[in-house]
């Protein structure tokens, strides 16, 4: 079974923001696959189908940014999911807005979602899509600023790393996650 995250706030007043464009993969995704995000476990929202022969399962952790590994964790110890079989989608302030990284392991570089997700799993070593947004303009708060939505000139490059991270992941049902890193690292 495959696990599938992405990052983000619950409610609304969270919805479109910066840091909740994990959120965004995830419900593209599940649009794709037909997988519908109706179960509530785990600290978060979720959905479990089948793609390409694979079992998966799409999941929002609902426990706000900072305590994503908790929700994370608790499904992957209900499942019995390995760490190489999980993806975190998440949003990276080092990366220009939509360009997309995928990585095998890392540091948190400052997340707060990803320190959560490092300390649960007990390491840093799991699959994970970068998706950039930027740094905020001189002056402003970090916070205020992954809290914000996009601009507008933002919005087309956003909605192009979306649905690249939703191929990216739909690509990882077939291959292994180096190839499709490298495929779409480029």
């Amino acid at each position: 079974m495959k696990l599938i995250v992405g990052l983000g706030n619950p409610g609304r007043q969270y919805e479109g923001t910066r840091h909740n464009i994990g959120f965004e993969v995830i419900e593209r995704l599940a649009g794709r696959l037909g997988i519908p995000l109706d179960q509530f476990k785990h600290k978060g929202i979720f959905g479990i189908g089948h793609y390409k022969g694979e079992k998966v399962m799409l999941l929002m952790p609902l426990t706000y940014m900072n305590l994503s590994g908790e929700s994370i964790r608790a499904a992957m110890d209900f499942y019995k999911i390995d760490t190489e079989d999980v993806l975190v989608i998440y949003d990276d302030l080092d990366l220009p807005a939509g360009k997309i990284r995928l990585r095998q392991k890392g540091s948190p570089g400052g997340h707060n979602g990803i320190k959560s997700t490092i300390a649960h799993l007990g390491t840093a070593d799991f699959n994970r899509i970068r998706i950039g947004i930027s740094r905020p303009p001189a002056g402003m708060a970090v916070p205020d600023y992954v809290l914000g939505r996009f601009r507008k000139e933002e919005e087309p490059l956003m909605a192009e790393a979306v649905e690249k991270s939703a191929a990216a992941c739909e690509a990882w049902f077939e291959k292994p996650f180096l190839q499709v890193m490298n495929e779409y690292n480029q």
